[in-house]
């Protein structure tokens, strides 16, 4: 769990830094919420669901030029 966590924080490092600096404000907040959420959820199944929600949203938010 700890290295799933560490890779999804990762990847929100990247996704606010992205977002940062190209001015992309869905960018920053989704980026923001997959680095501060694995602090609070401890069940595997959750964790799961939030990370591909978040994962699937910042997709979108690419693909819409959000």
């Amino acid at each position: 769990m700890f290295f799933a966590a560490l890779f999804i924080s990762s990847i929100g490092f990247v996704a606010f830094s992205y977002g940062k600096s190209k001015g992309g404000f869905a960018h920053m907040l989704i980026g923001i919420a997959l680095m501060v959420y694995p602090y609070f959820v401890g069940n595997v199944w959750l964790f799961s669901g939030i990370a591909l929600a978040l994962l699937a949203l910042l997709w979108i938010a690419s693909q819409r030029g959000w």
